[in-house]
């Protein structure tokens, strides 16, 4: 053979070798199918991503997780998901895989609402922080806000231990004086105000807009802060079922001690000059008011569905007895969210919550005020007779206080909203969203009748009785419907990614009152009817209010590269609560961000994975007013003497008011920066803001003459600043297949002060009775609410100590002073103590607060801790200031701890008659640490659980509340309250500790 026909015999072999090899390699390819899972909820993830390594070829997961693709036996799957850790799965000649992603420990890669739309965390412009469902099922509590205390910088909640009641939350401190401070919450697309009807198992996550750059989507709704509640969704696949439990007892902590029957009797004795014997008793009041109290808290929940269709389902009880007798709180939920895909393009979906809640309260002010002053020398039964302490000092019994009532209150509230998405193409979404509120409220309050006889008392007097029984008697109903129509676009060209939402909204809100009263109905309850009672003593009473909302609003959002951002946001509201000249409000938004990991100077470091630097300004409106703050109206049925003294009823206009209110404005510029770093195990950011608040309405004081009878016109004349800095980290880590932790925390510094009344009034609050008709005052350069008091300089020791305490002209300051009694701070010099001689000493906002968390697992175990607390603020102690008389109960370190001539004290006065003025005696450190939840679990292994025919079970334990350092005296560092009269402790709700065990599990 020649050499040509050599080298065409190669060829063609070659040719032959080839054209096998590239057969067998195509021929070789196994169809892979599998489902991607989340590792820890077992559940599909719709939209996963697929893709062999190193090529192109990919696929998408379905509707319940699963794919099919073709690859080699020794491929390697790369899958993938937003939320979820990117994961190499080699398919070693497998035809089936399970795969399981793991939640990212890079939270900026996490998908957050932000109003009307999402986005993911890294692209987000403005400050947002999230909390997710999980975390908030381990604290036995009723509303969610009360289970995110100390979990989000810029966030402080201020929550009460009353069955029933919801907390108060400031969003980067208080920008408002007299408007409503109230926070925003979005439930599934429904504006809210109050979420206590919401089942805190039915939440997948809770996302915060703190600044004005992300709240000014929501306009006037958004000057005090948006939290946005997303309720979980049906998944498609098999039907899931979980079943939910905690049980366990609460009971009172920090509890005030109260002076026993010696140490009061030779307090009074003291203070009276009148010799009074400790008796043979020494009664315990809050010790007979105050009970160990059982809680429940019981949920379940079914879900399933197919890719055209998904379902979730849940029911929910909560009962809390509450610490005090007779208190008592249910509440019954129930929730039903669909979704139906009617079409590729087309989807809707229903959300609908029904909640019944029945609250059988006492009477706090009563009880806790008397419980305080008592004496403990009176009994508090015997034989069935009630111990009459108003013989003693005119303080009714406290047990008779709180049975004397019977105060009970039924809600039935519905809450539902239903959307439309049509997506005609693919880069353009229509969606159609409405939702509504709807309340009932029926409330019925009984007085027994009662007389201070002796088969009543245990000692006949007093004037502790109530002659005539009474019945009140109330129903209310209000409604809300919010309509939104929005048209999104996101296309991507190249490099650039833009997306466009512009779309209306519209909202109104009726609500209607009714009472009734009358006395002397029977005490039988099923008698207990307005017509049983008589007729010549009834009265009646009611009101209601109807307010709406029409706004336009537009967002853009455009990213570069991955690398430069921008969002502009822009709308505008008209509110029905101002008048039609200043009805349109308009609050535009801008934020910038860099983001810096991506860059080519930080690409391949091995410190940074994210790293986020972002700007924003934004303006939002509050007109959280009367709606007929603006309205003059005449007040009817007046006396009016015309000549000879003849009384002639008619009308008159007795209240001048501002016909040109307008919006409260806030704008708020900040600083931020995100970032996530060593492979993810340390996440962080840090803020800066300034936000000002202007316009505020406020009382301005107007000429007698007008005729106005509170002498005070309501009007936009001032203004607020709050200025501060936020920081959190969060650390987490394994360190190895058994064992894992993580570390949290997050710091506010934030300082609030009033920066111009512009001629307003400042405003006096705060009064507690008696002597003590104010202790705030809300003035320039101060905070909102400052207390504002008496400097107390010490004790006086000795009667020349008195008269040496003179004036520059000679005068006694304090002629009627005595040894033992406080010398005030003659502030003003003019050689007398008064009203004028007030200084400002401090107020309830904090200077700083925060918050901490730790977890640890180890195999099955799992235990975590999370804390919170503040300082810098100051408390008023109300309760101690109260005193009326010379024969009120004092606590314990009053008693023990008294000046008396030649002790040399000079912090505590001797016994005295009560009646005191206010003075920074009673202003006290608000500073406190509070461990808030410790939780232990235990997940049983899964051939335990299939053992049992389950799929999963969990059991814990948990408590809540069991330790707190604080320097204040009395029940709770934490009081809730109207920004100017707020960190006032008169009538608190003790706090509760919870110890109580629970029991997840799946089916």
């Amino acid at each position: 053979m020649n050499k040509i026909s050599l080298n065409k015999s190669l060829k063609r072999g070659l040719g032959v070798f080839l054209f096998l090899f590239s057969c067998s390699f195509t021929f070789a390819q196994n169809k892979i199918s599998g489902k991607i899972i989340d590792q820890k909820t077992k559940e599909g993830i719709p939209g996963a991503s697929v893709r062999i390594k190193d090529t192109n070829t990919g696929a998408v997961a379905d509707f319940e997780g699963k794919f099919s693709i073709n690859a080699l036996p020794n491929a390697t799957l790369i899958v993938s998901f937003i939320g979820y850790t990117t994961k190499e799965v080699p398919v070693n000649n497998q035809s089936d895989l399970t795969i399981g992603l793991e939640e990212s420990l890079n939270e900026l890669e996490q998908v957050v609402v932000v109003g009307y739309g999402t986005q993911r965390k890294v692209d987000v412009t403005g400050a947002t922080s999230s909390v997710k469902g999980e975390e908030l099922m381990k604290q036995p509590v009723m509303t969610p806000t009360q289970a995110i205390q100390g979990k989000v910088a810029g966030v402080q909640i201020i929550s009460s231990g009353r069955p029933g009641s919801s907390p108060n939350i400031r969003i980067r401190g208080t920008g408002t004086a007299l408007a409503g401070t109230a926070t925003l919450f979005v439930v599934d697309g429904v504006l809210t105000d109050d979420i206590s009807n919401i089942n805190t198992a039915d939440i997948t996550n809770i996302d915060i807009l703190k600044d004005a750059s992300a709240t000014a989507i929501y306009g006037s709704r958004g000057a005090n802060g948006v939290v946005i509640i997303t309720t979980k969704k049906g998944v498609s696949g098999k039907m899931v079922i979980n079943y939910n439990m905690q049980i366990g007892t609460r009971s009172a902590t920090n509890l005030v001690k109260m002076a026993n029957s010696t140490e009061y009797a030779n307090y009074v004795s003291a203070a009276s000059g009148n010799i009074i014997q400790p008796g043979e008793v020494s009664t315990d009041w809050y010790g007979q008011i105050l009970r160990n109290a059982f809680m429940q808290n019981h949920n379940l929940s079914i879900s399933g569905g197919s890719e055209k269709s998904k379902h979730y389902l849940s029911l929910g009880y909560l009962g809390d007895e509450g610490i005090v007798i007779k208190n008592n709180f249910k509440r019954f939920t129930a929730r039903l969210n669909d979704d139906f895909t009617l079409h590729e393009k087309l989807t809707v979906g229903l959300a609908t919550s029904f909640s019944n809640s029945r609250d059988q309260n006492v009477n706090l002010n009563a009880a806790y005020n008397n419980a305080y002053r008592a004496a403990p020398i009176i009994p508090s039964m015997i034989d069935g007779k009630y111990g009459n302490t108003s013989l003693h000092n005119n303080v009714g019994n406290p047990i008779l206080d709180i049975n004397n009532n019977d105060d009970y209150t039924v809600i039935n509230r519905l809450q539902s909203s239903a959307y439309l998405d049509f997506k005609p193409f693919k880069f353009l979404t229509f969606r159609s969203s409405i939702g509504g509120d709807l309340n009932f409220k029926n409330a019925r309050l009984y007085n027994y009748q009662f007389n201070n006889d002796q088969t009543t008392f245990i000692q006949a007097g007093g004037n502790q009785r109530n002659p005539n029984s009474n019945l009140k008697t109330s129903a209310e109903t209000f409604f809300r419907w919010v309509w939104d129509n929005t048209l999104t676009y996101n296309q991507t060209f190249g490099k650039h990614t833009v997306s466009l939402m512009g779309g209306t909204t519209a909202e109104k809100y009726t609500m209607s009152n009714f009472e009734a009263f009358r006395r002397d109905v029977p005490p039988a309850k099923n008698l207990w009817y307005i017509n049983t009672g008589n007729a010549n003593t009834s009265t009646n009473a009611g009101d209601g209010d109807m307010w709406a909302r029409n706004s336009y609003i537009s967002r853009l959002n455009y990213n570069f590269n991955d690398k430069y951002l921008f969002t502009a946001t822009m709308r505008a509201d008209g509110s029905s609560r101002f008048p039609v000249q200043n009805r349109w409000g308009y609050f535009p938004s801008f934020g910038a961000g860099w983001v810096l990991s991506n860059e080519d100077f930080l690409k391949g470091n091995t410190i940074f994975q994210t790293l986020k630097l972002r700007a924003s300004w934004g303006r939002v409106g509050n007109d959280r007013i009367s709606s007929d703050g603006y309205i003059v109206t005449v007040e009817p049925n007046l006396a009016y003497p015309f000549g000879g003294g003849v009384a002639t009823i008619g009308s008159a206009i007795t209240q001048i008011k501002d016909p040109n209110l307008k919006w409260e404005t806030t704008e708020e510029a900040g600083l931020g920066l995100d970032f996530s770093l060593l492979n993810g195990k340390l996440q962080g950011e840090f803020g800066f803001y300034d936000k000002r608040s202007k316009d505020l309405l406020i009382n301005v004081k107007v000429p007698s003459v007008t005729g106005d009878k509170d002498g005070v016109v309501l009007t936009n004349a001032a203004s607020i600043r709050n200025t501060g800095f936020e920081a959190a980290l969060n650390w987490r880590d394994k360190i190895n297949e058994n064992l894992s932790y993580r570390v949290g925390g997050n710091i506010t510094f934030n300082k609030n002060s009033v920066i111009g009344l512009n001629g307003g009034q400042p405003i006096l609050d705060g009064g507690i009775g008696g002597s003590q008709q104010y202790t705030t005052r809300t003035d320039n350069n101060q905070p909102v609410g400052s207390f504002y008091v008496l400097q107390v300089l010490g004790v006086f020791q000795t009667d020349e100590e008195i008269n040496a305490y003179k004036s520059s002209t000679g005068q006694v300051i304090q002629p009627s002073a005595s040894p033992g009694d406080f010398k005030y701070q003659d502030t003003n010099g003019d050689g007398k103590i008064d009203d004028n001689d007030r200084v400002f000493a401090g107020a309830y906002q904090p200077k700083a607060y925060f918050g901490f968390n730790l977890g640890v697992t180890y195999k099955s175990f799992d235990l975590s801790v999370d804390g919170y607390g503040n300082f810098g603020n100051k408390i008023y102690n109300g309760k101690r200031a109260f005193r009326q008389g010379m024969y009120d109960n004092i606590e314990a370190s009053m008693a023990y701890g008294r000046w008396s001539r030649g002790s040399g004290i000079n912090n505590e006065p001797g016994g005295n008659a009560g009646n005191l003025p206010a003075s920074t005696y009673f202003v006290e450190s608000g500073d406190f640490i509070r461990i808030n939840n410790i939780a232990l679990g235990y997940n049983v292994s899964p051939d335990i659980a299939s053992k049992l025919k389950v799929a999963s079970i969990r059991v814990f334990v948990t408590a809540q509340n069991f330790f707190t350092f604080k320097k204040y005296s009395g029940f709770t560092p934490e009081l809730t309250g109207d920004p100017t009269k707020a960190g006032i402790e008169l009538n608190a709700y003790p706090t509760t500790k919870t110890l109580a065990v629970g029991l997840n599990v799946g089916f």
